[in-house]
C-alpha cells in the first residue's frame, strides 16, 4: 500500500516549517514510528514519526527547503510499489478539506499527455505527474529528457556574494531558520499590536537581602527570576487585562483566569520563549527547577514543542547580561510583557537621607487596544510595592 505522509498540521497557526534534515534516503525500510525527518517550526525542531512501514519511495524536499501543511513530504510503499502508483492511505492529522492544499495534492489527475509507452513508464518510475510536465518532443510530445528534467532536484540559481562592499570587508549571516522565524514573528507583534511602553524604577534592597537569607538558610540557590514570577502573578490577579489575549475576529478578549509565564531566553539560535504553566499553583523550588531544565532544552533545541506554548504573560529579562531599560516587543498574542534590567547600586532619597540602594530598572510593554496606560501604571506600581515590600515572598520558597 503506497503511503504519502504530508506535512501536518502541528497547531498554534503554524502554516509551514522548514526541513532541517532527513533522517532517511531513499531505498530505507523503515518502521512506523521511525523518526524520518527534523521539522523546523516558528516555535521549535520537531520531530517527524513516520505512519506506516515499508520503503521509502520518494523523498519530496530537499534539506533546508520551506514545506507547506499538507504538502507530501515522503511517499512509503510494499515491495514492486513505485510511487506513481495510486495512492491508497493519505497520513495526515485530519482529513484535508475539498479546495485545501492537502485537498489539492491529493486529487490526481488522468493522463492525457502525449508520450511513447517508454516514456510513461519512465514517468511512473520517477514519480513525474505527466500533466505538468511541458513536451519539447515532435507535436509537443514528451520525452524521456523532458522526463528526467522534470524529476531533477529544482536547484536554486547559485548568487554569489561579494565578501565586501566600498568600505571594506563584510560577512554574510543567512536569514534563516530560527533568525527569520524570530524576525516574522516580531513583525507580526509589532505591526499588530500598537505598543507603549512604561518604565519604573524599584528599590530591591529588601528582596535583594531576603534572598541571600533564604539561599543560606535552605542551602539552595534560588535567582530572582522565580521572585519576579510570583510578584507579577500577584499583581496580574489585581489587575487582569494585561493577562488577556485579544480576538477581534469575535470582537472579543479573553481574560484567562490562570498564569503561565514566559521566560524569555537568549539561546545560540535566537531568541525562544519556554512557558512555565500554572505558576499559581506552584513554589519558587519548584519554578527555579522547572525553568533550568527549559532553558537547558531551549538551548540545545531538545525543547518540546508544548513547552514553548499557551503563554499568558512574558517576562524578558534582559539584567542578565547588563541591560537596565529596554522597551521589549510583546509575545504576540499576549497583551503585555514585563523587561527586568539589572540591579545596580544606586544613591536614593530615603526618609529625607541618601542612602545607597539595590535598584532595578522595569520596563512594561503593552498593547494599547486591550491595556490602557491607567492600567498599565497600576500594575507596574503593584510589581514595586511588592518588590519593595518582599516579606510575603518568605513563605512561597
Amino acid at each position: 500500500m503506497v503511503v504519502e505522509f504530508r506535512f501536518p498540521d502541528v497547531g498554534e497557526g503554524i502554516t509551514e516549517g522548514r526541513l532541517k534534515k532527513w533522517h532517511v534516503a531513499e531505498g530505507d525500510q523503515i518502521k512506523e514510528d521511525q523518526i524520518v525527518a527534523e521539522m523546523e517550526t516558528d516555535k521549535a525542531v520537531v520531530e517527524m514519526p513516520s505512519p506506516a512501514s515499508g520503503k521509502v519511495l520518494k523523498l519530496n524536499f530537499l534539506e533546508n527547503e520551506k514545506v507547506r501543511v499538507g504538502e507530501v513530504l515522503l511517499v512509503i510503499g510494499g515491495e514492486g510499489e513505485k510511487a506513481g502508483d495510486t495512492v491508497q492511505a493519505t497520513a495526515a492529522v485530519a482529513p484535508p478539506k475539498e479546495g485545501s492544499l492537502g485537498g489539492l495534492l491529493g486529487r490526481r489527475r488522468p493522463s492525457s499527455t502525449r508520450a511513447i509507452p517508454r516514456v510513461r513508464m519512465l514517468a511512473e518510475e520517477k514519480g513525474v505527474d505527466m500533466e505538468s510536465i511541458p513536451g519539447t518532443g515532435p507535436e509537443g510530445r514528451v520525452t524521456e529528457e523532458d522526463v528526467l528534467k522534470a524529476a531533477a532536484p529544482k536547484k536554486k540559481p547559485l548568487k554569489i556574494k561579494s565578501n565586501f562592499d566600498f568600505y571594506g570587508h563584510i560577512d554574510h549571516v543567512p536569514y534563516t531558520g530560527m533568525r527569520e522565524v524570530i524576525g516574522r514573528r516580531m513583525s507580526e507583534s509589532k505591526f499588530t499590536a500598537p505598543h507603549a511602553t512604561t518604565m519604573d524604577d524599584a528599590d530591591v534592597t529588601g528582596l535583594y537581602k531576603l534572598r541571600k537569607r533564604i539561599n543560606s538558610e535552605k542551602d539552595i540557590h534560588l535567582t530572582f527570576i522565580p521572585y519576579l514570577i510570583m510578584t507579577v502573578v500577584e499583581a496580574l490577579k489585581e489587575n487582569p487585562m494585561l493577562n488577556a489575549m485579544l480576538d477581534p475576529e469575535n470582537e472579543d478578549i479573553i481574560v484567562k483566569k490562570y498564569y503561565n509565564i514566559g521566560i524569555a531566553v537568549d539561546t545560540p539560535n535566537g531568541l525562544m520563549v519556554p512557558v512555565v504553566k500554572r505558576v499559581e499553583q506552584k513554589k519558587m523550588k519548584g519554578i527555579q527547577k522547572e525553568i533550568e531544565g527549559l532553558v537547558e532544552r531551549a538551548k540545545d533545541r531538545s525543547i518540546d514543542l508544548a513547552d514553548l506554548k499557551g503563554g499568558t504573560f512574558t517576562i524578558s529579562n534582559y539584567g542578565s547580561i547588563g541591560g537596565i531599560y529596554g522597551v521589549p516587543v510583546i509575545n504576540f498574542p499576549e497583551v503585555a510583557i514585563l523587561g527586568v534590567g539589572r540591579i545596580r547600586d544606586m544613591p536614593v532619597v530615603k526618609d529625607g537621607k541618601i542612602a545607597i540602594r539595590k535598584v532595578m530598572g522595569l520596563s512594561l510593554s503593552i498593547d494599547h487596544r486591550v491595556v490602557d496606560g491607567g492600567n498599565a501604571s497600576r500594575f507596574l506600581n503593584r510589581v514595586i510595592e511588592l518588590l519593595e515590600d518582599p516579606k510575603w515572598l518568605s513563605d512561597k520558597v
